[in-house]
């Protein structure tokens, strides 16, 4: 079997994407964090095949709707400004 279908690679990387989430707050790696373990979770299951491309597509489109969902969830709502009300300078 080849190390891209192998279930458990797939849960590794989600927790190192996590963990670099932590570590450097870009709020994009979140995004990669859920597809791949999505991806994960349907190869331990048997649901995906063990093709690259479809794991590639499939991880992709996760991850899109995951950073989507987040950025809708937690990020800044529409309207929302930040007033900044003095200069650090003076």
């Amino acid at each position: 079997m080849a190390l891209w279908a192998t279930w458990w690679i797939w849960l590794v990387g989600a927790l190192v994407l996590g963990i670099l989430e932590m570590v450097v707050p870009a709020f994009v790696f979140l995004g990669f964090a859920i597809g791949a373990a999505v991806v994960g979770g349907l190869l331990a299951i048997g649901v995906l095949g063990t093709s690259l491309p479809t794991l590639l597509v499939v991880f992709a489109v996760i991850s899109l709707a995951g950073w989507i969902g987040l950025r809708r969830s937690v990020g800044i709502r529409e309207g929302q400004v930040r007033h900044i009300d003095e200069d650090i300078n003076q």
